[in-house]
């Protein structure tokens, strides 16, 4: 086993040209390997054909095929360093090599901070026999030796300063650190090491703690899985008996309706049977006396005359078909239960706003309202104020003194709803406005004047103008808008929380509503994030 897991040493897959893992490697004729790119470009500068790593000479440039073997192999091991990126083998890491071999680098054996060059046993012979080298510090190899260097100086950071807690070189203790605790770097890494016992612990006790809370949220998590299968559970039982009944009462209800029909129907053929009898009695009758009014027999006549004309047994004028198939008091009681259940069903706020959404509009921001200082994205759903007013065409339905915007649609009936992203801004409005409203900016923003709107200001929400400071719980970022035309209702939601914010109610619409976004003067940057209509989730 452990001679198959040399097999994926780092060594055997690196080209001693590039110094990389292969790359569709190829074997010479003396049964070296390397990447086919590699060893091209090695004979193409120069004029003969050697091997790299043995020397040996060809008389011709070797036709070369990819080596199917050593190239699956380096492409597993590629793999495996993938997969041990996050922790990394020390047996597969890239030795730090030496800077001044030239063709095939050596492994380095120190790195000289003086020279911020690594070198191999050979080129470090004159650090270990020239006097003025011999004083140079010498590490054991390290890699991103230019990290050490000061970037203004281009000198050694042999120092630190406490003062700023970055290393320094020697000229910047003159200049931007002359008055700093500044000591050597050996005394600072010496000292920082004497805390880093206790700096260990307090991180296993962070560790600790953030486990512990970790498996806290997880077994609540659990726990709120388990009440969420029982509350599913509960209320498609309570619903489902609900149906169960309302459809079993729907049914006894038709029985009774269709009882009471046949009742009805029984008692009508009984009259209109009993009627026709006597229509035919009265039609024999007639017929009778026709004929006998014929007779000359004064005698007969006179006998049979009585009985003909005679009146019937039962009085017409009181038959009547009497029926009562109202049941408005069952119906009152259902729609009344429904009524109920759906104003519980309202008060939660996730259902709150799913019923809202379904009334979701698309709205693009029509540029011949936008005030001239407002620039307004490609797709129209996006506005900001530039601090700069732009040379705009006159148009009467422009606004002229303060940086807003209308929406092309308007709207004259029914219920829409829209979302405004208002994150990271510092002043903005948003809501519905009447066609009517002034766009010369002498209108206050009224429910008078037209405006049904919310905003923020120096840190207060506000509904419309001069109404009282509404406190919320947390800083809205994206606020709906859900307006009712019919019910003259226009309200104002978190869509974060789902929660209500403030709503205009008693409201009697007779032109149309637009819907109006004012992203606020731009205060040198700090109110620069744009007013954005955002896509509306689909009701799940």
């Amino acid at each position: 086993m452990a001679a198959a897991s040399n097999l994926l040493s780092e060594e055997r897959f690196l080209c001693s040209i590039c110094l990389d893992v292969f790359t569709e490697p190829v074997s010479t004729p003396c049964g070296h390997n390397f990447c086919r790119a590699c060893i091209h470009k090695y004979w193409d500068n120069s004029d003969t054909h050697l091997c790299p790593l043995c020397k040996r000479t060809f008389s011709t440039r070797p036709k070369l095929q990819v080596n199917t073997m050593v190239s699956e192999l380096a492409g597993e091991f590629k793999k495996l360093v993938q997969v041990k990126a996050s922790s990394p083998d020390p047996q597969l890491a890239v030795d730090v090599l030496c800077d001044i071999c030239s063709e095939i680098k050596e492994k380095a054996v120190k790195s000289c901070l003086m020279c911020l060059t690594s070198f191999c046993e050979r080129h470090l012979e004159p650090h270990q026999r020239v006097a003025g080298l011999k004083s140079h510090t010498l590490l054991d190899p390290l890699r991103n030796l230019d990290d050490k260097m000061c970037k203004t100086h281009n000198k050694i950071t042999e120092l630190y300063c406490r003062d700023d807690q970055t290393c320094i070189c020697v000229l910047c203790l003159r200049t931007d650190h002359k008055s700093h605790y500044v000591v050597p770097l050996e005394e600072e890494y010496e000292m920082v090491m004497t805390k880093k016992d206790e700096a260990m612990a307090n991180i296993q006790k962070l560790i600790q703690s953030r486990s512990e809370r970790i498996a806290e949220i997880e077994n609540s998590l659990n726990a709120c899985q388990i009440e969420t299968d029982k509350e599913k559970e509960a209320s498609m039982q309570v619903f489902t008996d609900l149906i169960r009944s309302i459809q079993r009462s729907h049914a006894e209800l038709d029985e009774v309706i269709e009882e009471r029909h046949r009742e009805t129907k029984q008692k009508a053929e009984a009259f209109l049977k009993e009627l026709r009898m006597e229509m035919t009695e009265l039609k024999s009758r007639s017929s009778q006396l026709e004929l006998l009014s014929q007779s000359e027999d004064h005698h007969h006549f006179l006998q049979s005359f009585p009985t003909l004309t005679s009146p019937l047994n039962k009085d017409c004028t009181n038959i009547g078909l009497q029926y009562d198939l109202s049941f408005e008091a069952v119906r009152g009681a259902v729609a009344l239960l429904k009524q109920r259940v759906d104003e519980i069903m309202e008060k939660l706020p996730e259902i709150k706003m799913k019923r809202m959404r379904e009334h979701a509009v698309d709205l693009t921001l029509d540029p011949d309202t936008a005030h001239c200082s407002l620039v307004m994205s490609q797709d129209g759903k996006q506005v900001a104020d530039e601090d700069t007013k732009l040379e705009l065409p006159d148009n009467p339905k422009r606004f002229k003194k303060f940086p807003e915007v209308l929406a092309k649609e308007g709207f004259t009936t029914g219920k829409f709803y829209f979302e405004v992203q208002v994150k990271g801004k510092t002043n903005w409005i948003v809501g519905v406005v009447k066609e009517s409203v002034d766009r010369t900016g002498d209108a206050k923003l009224s429910v008078k004047d037209g405006f049904l709107t919310f905003r923020l200001n120096e840190g207060k929400y506000r509904a419309s103008q001069n109404t009282a400071t509404i406190t919320l719980k947390e800083k809205l970022q994206k606020v709906g808008i859900f307006v009712d035309y019919n019910e003259g209702v226009v309200s104002f939601y978190d869509v974060d929380s789902k929660s209500h914010v403030y709503s205009f109610t008693g409201c009697h619409f007779t032109e149309k509503l637009y819907p109006y976004f004012f992203p606020g003067n731009n205060d040198s940057g700090r109110n620069s994030a744009p007013l954005i209509i955002t896509p509306v989730p689909q009701p799940y």
